[in-house]
């Protein structure tokens, strides 16, 4: 659609330079044949590469030119690539406008979601070009092996089962099909409810973790909670919706919810009113996960699918399919859940600390003067009902996780954290672990503390030892991290 528009506007053509890596790189100039949908090439080069493996280039470059009003665009652009780099975080994303003004979206995560795998589609989703084309190419002569071979899930018991109830013979040649023969087909495996549903390896979802990262990474959030719903699928398309939750930091507070909208890693930006997605959100009493919808909180959706049920052809509008809209609400009031427990612990910990500070403050003197009332000369050791300690002393965050000094906390019932951000500008992401049968458990995931932020957290369980983790939230810009670890007996 881009290197189109840019054709009709400027009547240019696109260059596109790609290499794999290995000795050649290969540069294109064309442009595209509307009429009978093909490539006009009007340019072809092949440059060296380099000889050394190591110095290669490999990748791909588009040069497209077009024409439009960047003012009026760019809002949405920056919104655009903001959202595009939530959803990809493993991605470097750097953007020059024509001001020579430079946006930076740089990578926080050095992996990639699996590849998606390459299945036959599934009976239920084909239609009657997509049957006509395959028979067209099978080598197929019977209509047994026929549906075996070229359908998703579809074994000897099921193919059989089905021809029999769709009344056609298992022998018959696929080819000598009639058309109207073939529009009843189609017709019959839309109808029939015996075929398995299909299975989500050719779906490529970021996972919880990348999604995690990403919004951590733009939004900086005080608190995230991720989702991941199972493989479920629609009129014979596999689906995978994940979900997230941000609340705090650098949100911004509406009022109304803050809503990003993505559809197979790309961000819908346009058209929000009309989506399933704000129809789902709104329905949603949030008072019951004591949320207002004043609170700096956003809801991240995201739709995998191998095909997007889009509402209109702009493709910016999902539709109200059940099944997806199913999976959206559960996996909102699954990430809603989680913050609304946050948000009724992170009370609980402010009355804590109240309690904590007198309890410190007053314990040891409390300790020396039961000593001099006793006559002894030496108060009592005050470690098995209470210890402090500072594990991170004005800490300089780096790109990778760094551990702190480790916390022994056998002794105590109780252990409660305290995590102060003192840098004026940079955020930092941090961690809680606790060693539980000599293995380390995460037991607070990734959280953001902006500049000047802190964050208290009480844990309860039979821990060995307690560390904190912290790195810089974005490469290269350190934070200053001060850490404390209260243990109590109870």
């Amino acid at each position: 659609m881009a290197i189109l528009y840019g054709q009709i506007t400027t009547n240019k053509p696109v260059t596109a330079i790609s290499s794999t890596g290995n000795s050649r790189i290969v540069e294109y100039r064309l442009m595209i044949d509307i009429e009978k949908n093909r490539p006009i090439i009007l340019d072809r080069k092949i440059h060296a590469n380099f000889r050394s493996k190591r110095k290669r280039w490999r990748g791909t470059v588009v040069e497209i030119h077009l024409r439009g009003s960047y003012v009026q665009a760019m809002p949405k652009v920056l919104e655009y690539l903001k959202q595009t780099a939530m959803v990809n975080p493993y991605a470097n994303i750097i953007f020059v406008d024509p001001r020579g003004r430079l946006y930076k979206f740089d990578r926080t995560v050095d992996r990639m979601p699996p590849p998606p795998k390459e299945i036959n589609p599934h009976p239920h989703g084909v239609d009657v070009e997509t049957i006509q084309r395959i028979i067209r190419s099978t080598g197929e002569k019977t209509m047994l092996g026929f549906m075996q071979r070229h359908f998703h899930r579809v074994g000897e018991k099921t193919a059989k089962d089905f021809l029999k109830k769709a009344g056609i013979p298992e022998d018959i040649d696929p080819k000598n099909l009639r058309p109207e023969e073939i529009v009843d087909l189609v017709e019959k495996m839309r109808e029939y409810d015996g075929f398995l549903p299909p299975e989500a390896d050719c779906l490529s979802p970021l996972g919880e973790d990348l999604l995690r990262a990403g919004v951590l990474k733009e939004l900086e959030p005080e608190f995230v909670a991720v989702h991941q719903r199972k493989p479920s699928a629609y009129s014979g398309h596999p689906f995978i919706v994940e979900v997230a939750i941000a609340y705090g930091g650098k949100v911004p507070a509406k009022d109304d919810v803050l809503l990003y909208r993505f559809a197979n890693k790309i961000p819908l930006v346009y058209d929000e009113s009309g989506d399933v997605c704000w129809k789902i959100v709104r329905s949603i009493n949030w008072r019951r996960y004591n949320v207002t919808p004043s609170m700096p909180f956003a809801v991240i959706i995201h739709v995998c699918s191998t095909k997007i049920p889009y509402k209109t052809l702009g493709k910016e509008i999902l539709a109200d399919q059940p099944e997806v809209s199913r999976e959206i609400l559960n996996g909102i009031r699954e990430v809603a859940r989680q913050l609304a427990r946050y948000l009724s612990r992170k009370e609980r910990v402010k009355r804590q600390v109240r309690r904590l500070t007198v309890f410190s403050r007053y314990l040891p003197k409390i300790a020396q003067f039961s000593a001099e009332l006793a006559g002894r000369k030496a108060p009592p050791n005050i470690d098995k009902l209470y210890r402090r300690k500072q594990v991170f002393r004005d800490f300089l965050t780096g790109n990778e996780y760094v551990d702190s000094e480790i916390f022994d906390s056998r002794l105590y019932n109780v252990v409660f954290v305290h995590i102060r951000n003192k840098h004026k500008e940079n955020a930092a992401v941090v961690r809680v672990l606790g060693l539980v049968d000599s293995k380390w458990e995460v037991l607070i995931p990734e959280s953001a503390l902006t500049s000047g932020s802190e964050m208290y957290e009480t844990l309860r369980g039979g821990y060995e030892a307690i560390k904190v983790q912290a790195k810089s939230l974005k490469p290269d810009r350190e934070s200053l991290l001060d850490a404390y670890v209260d243990g109590i007996s109870q």
